[in-house]
C-alpha cells in the first residue's frame, strides 16, 4: 500500500515504522510543523510537507495520527475526494472525516505508543468504516500490521477507550504515587517490580476479580488501620487508598 501519514508524533511515528516493517511504502509525511515532518520522513524514506503544502494524491490510504482537538479542524485543510482516509483516535467518531472524503474510517491502535520505543509491542487495531467496502479495506490493511484486528463501532471504541484509561493511565498513576512514596520513605521502588509484573501476567489466564488479594478483600481492619497511619503524611495517596479500599470492600 502507498501511504500518506498526517502527523509526526508518537502514534504517527510508531505506525509509520510498522507500515515500513511490513513492506508498505510511506510516500509522504505531513505535519503542522515542517521540521517535525522532515524528521519522520527521513526515517521512513518519504517526502514531507506541512499542512500548507501539496498533498500527494497517489496514496492508497491516508492515516491521520494527530491530537483529537486538531482533528476537528482538519477538514479545513484537506479534500481527498474518494481517497480512503482513517484517523487513529479512540474517542472521536469516524464521521469527523466525512467532509474530507467519501471513504473514511478508523484505524485505532489500542496500545500506549511512544516514539522512543526500542521495539514495537503487540498492537490490537480497532477498525471501522463508513461503508462495508471501506471497512473491509481498512480491516484487510490492518491485518498486515497486527494479528489482532477487531471491528468496533464508535460507541464500542469509546467504551474501550474508557476501560483503557482505567487499566493503563490510572494504574501508571498509582505506580507513580507508589514510587514517590518509596522515595520519600527511602525505600527501593524496584522491589515492587516483580509484584507488578506477576499481577499483569496472571490476568492473562484468570479474571482480575478472582485474583484480588490484600487487606481490603479480607476485611482486615487491623492492617488497614496501620496502613492509614503510615499514610497520614501522604494525603493524596491516603485519599486514593481509602477510595480504592471502599471499592474493593463494596464492589
Amino acid at each position: 500500500m502507498r501511504i500518506v501519514i498526517i502527523g509526526s508524533g508518537n502514534v504517527a511515528t510508531v505506525l509509520g515504522r510498522l507500515c515500513k516493517k511490513n513492506n508498505h511504502q510511506v510516500i509522504q509525511v505531513m505535519s503542522r510543523h515542517k521540521e517535525h515532518a522532515k524528521i519522520l520522513a527521513d526515517e521512513l524514506g518519504s517526502s514531507y510537507t506541512n499542512y500548507d503544502g501539496i498533498t500527494d494524491m497517489t496514496a492508497d490510504i491516508y492515516i491521520v495520527a494527530i491530537t483529537d482537538g486538531v482533528l476537528f479542524d482538519l477538514n479545513k485543510s484537506f479534500k481527498l475526494g474518494n481517497k480512503l482516509i482513517v484517523h487513529t483516535a479512540g474517542s472521536v467518531s469516524k464521521d469527523v472525516l466525512q467532509e474530507i472524503s467519501h471513504n473514511y474510517g478508523i484505524l485505532y491502535p489500542f496500545q500506549s505508543l511512544r516514539k522512543e520505543m526500542i521495539s514495537i509491542p503487540e498492537i490490537p487495531l480497532l477498525v471501522d468504516g463508513n461503508t462495508e467496502e471501506a471497512a473491509t479495506l481498512i480491516e484487510d490493511f490492518a491485518k498486515t500490521l497486527s494479528p489482532i484486528v477487531k471491528r468496533t463501532t464508535d460507541e464500542e471504541r469509546l467504551k474501550l477507550h474508557v476501560a483503557g484509561v482505567v487499566v493503563n493511565n490510572f494504574t501508571n498513576h498509582l505506580y507513580a504515587l507508589a514510587e514517590n512514596f518509596c522515595d520519600k520513605e527511602k525505600l527501593d521502588f524496584k522491589l515492587l517490580l516483580p509484584l507488578i509484573q506477576s499481577t499483569a501476567q496472571r490476568i492473562s489466564d484468570i479474571s482480575p476479580k478472582n485474583l484480588q488479594t490484600g487487606p481490603a478483600i479480607r476485611n482486615d481492619v487491623f492492617t488497614l488501620d496501620k496502613h492509614l497511619r503510615i499514610l497520614a503524611t501522604h494525603p493524596k495517596l491516603k485519599y486514593l487508598y481509602l477510595k480504592l479500599t471502599d471499592s474493593i470492600m463494596n464492589p
